[in-house]
């Protein structure tokens, strides 16, 4: 299990070529899976933001993700995504349940195995939606 707080800021590196894409950013979150869709990065050198499908990754190492070399990026802007960090929680029963301090994930399939908040972890299979006011899970 692999802590988003663990790559925040880490290089992303092509595989091939070693050339630095970006910086880990933020994580796009597909709530009804409750996979990770895409890392999202913060340019460096002149490059524009972009987003990478989870697909595209070849590792999530300690000091930088890899993505395979020739791999599709997607530089047109993103929407604006949601910053999970920091969020409300809420029930579908609209009681609250903290703030999202960190995303535990599986390195390898991009599962979401809980959300760290602050009153306690929530099991990814519980997520119900995600939008810029809070996360919503179910209740139980």
């Amino acid at each position: 299990m692999t802590l988003f707080s663990e790559i925040r800021g880490l290089p992303v590196v092509t595989l091939g070529e070693a050339n630095e894409l970006g910086v880990v950013r933020s994580l796009t979150i597909d709530v009804v899976s409750g996979l990770v869709g895409q890392v999202r990065l913060s340019p460096t050198r002149g490059r524009k933001e972009m987003a990478i499908d989870w697909s595209a990754l070849h590792v999530i190492g300690p000091d930088a993700v890899l993505v395979r070399s020739g791999a599709v990026l997607d530089t047109a802007p993103p929407p604006a995504p949601v910053e999970i960090l920091g969020v409300r929680v809420l029930t579908e029963d609209g009681d609250e349940r903290g703030t999202v301090r960190d995303i535990a994930f599986d390195a390898v399939t991009g599962r979401v195995e809980k959300m760290c908040t602050a009153l306690g972890d929530i099991p990814g299979d519980r997520l119900v939606g995600l939008g810029d006011y809070a996360l919503v899970v179910r209740t139980g």
